[in-house]
């Protein structure tokens, strides 16, 4: 008898200047302290890392999109990363460009310059007063930008998740370490794929920072669930990511055929934090958290970041509790 875990896909006002530099920086030396010190229990709120920039408030993955997120209290960027045909990484995450752009065919099929002709807020909507239906950035187009022109504008204490979403991804790695190369930027990124392959492919260059593999801590979670034991915690300075709540298929294969369950998979629990957090500080991003209520739970549980579509909503239902 077999049993097989199956991910189900998932469904495809500012503060001033001033604030917003105190706490970036004030972030970004909670991090290096938090690295330089012995691992204790987690009692910080944890960070909120904006969804692509945040696809509830503006065009994901673009540059407005990064400001706006920082603008709305993002500590930190998630960003998704391919390359275009000519080799250039660019932040778009669909593989097909007509899932928000003007545009049609893969983004690997494409150049550079034809790219950049492309609106990537075109599919984005917004209900006006009357509960219609708007399009509000056909009439003013926003470009998919490159990974350089992001670092080139993001500030340098903004830390950014980059997950890199392209297959064959080899080449993609290559073209990614290049950038980061070039730009002096492997301290300010930190490096993240569902593809196992682009993980251990970005281990040759010793300056990356890297999420273990999703595989490893899929795994990890799932034999705490089904087994109860803690017998394999990822080691001291791991990161890992993966949803706070996940519905799975959970396949049974035997000798006369196959059973299948669907299971609302709530990954992360107090038990499972305090074993991956067992061997030394590791530190947890959980995405999809959404309501304060999954904040709470979050923070609680020692979580130390989660990722939101739409930092300006949480943010607003922090303040107002």
């Amino acid at each position: 008898m077999k049993l097989m875990l199956i991910d189900i896909p998932e469904n495809p006002p500012a503060p001033p200047a001033r604030a917003r530099q105190l706490r970036r920086g004030f972030c970004a030396v909670l991090l290096t302290m938090a690295a330089m010190l012995p691992f204790t229990p987690a009692v910080a709120a944890p960070l909120i890392v904006a969804h692509r920039g945040g696809t509830g408030d503006t065009p994901e993955n673009t540059l407005q999109a990064f400001s706006t997120a920082i603008d709305n209290g993002a500590d930190a960027l998630w960003m998704t990363v391919q390359a275009t045909k000519d080799g250039v990484p660019v932040l778009y995450r669909p593989a097909n460009l007509s899932s928000l752009t003007d545009g049609r065919g893969r983004l690997d099929e494409i150049s550079l310059n034809d790219l950049l002709k492309l609106n990537a807020g075109y599919s984005f909507s917004r209900k006006d007063p009357a509960g219609q239906i708007t399009y509000p950035y056909r009439a003013a187009p926003l470009r998919i930008p490159t990974l350089r022109e992001a670092l080139q504008a993001i500030p340098a204490d903004v830390p950014i998740m980059l997950d890199m979403k392209q297959t064959p991804i080899a080449p993609l790695v290559d073209a990614v370490a290049k950038v980061l190369d070039d730009m002096h930027a492997w301290s300010r990124v930190r490096l993240y794929s569902t593809d196992a392959e682009g993980i251990l492919l970005m281990r040759a260059h010793p300056q990356a920072q890297l999420f273990e593999t999703r595989d490893a801590t899929r795994n990890r979670l799932v034999n705490l669930s089904l087994g109860g034991v803690c017998d394999d915690p990822p080691a001291a300075g791991s990161w890992v990511g993966i949803e706070f709540d996940r519905q799975v298929e959970v396949i049974e294969r035997y000798t006369l055929g196959t059973g299948v369950s669907k299971v609302d998979a709530h990954w992360w629990t107090p038990a499972a934090v305090q074993c991956f957090k067992s061997r030394g500080d590791v530190k947890i991003v959980v995405f999809g958290v959404e309501t304060f209520d999954a904040y709470t739970a979050a923070a609680a549980m020692g979580i130390d970041a989660v990722m939101t579509d739409s930092p300006h909503a949480l943010r607003a239902e922090i303040k107002s509790h």
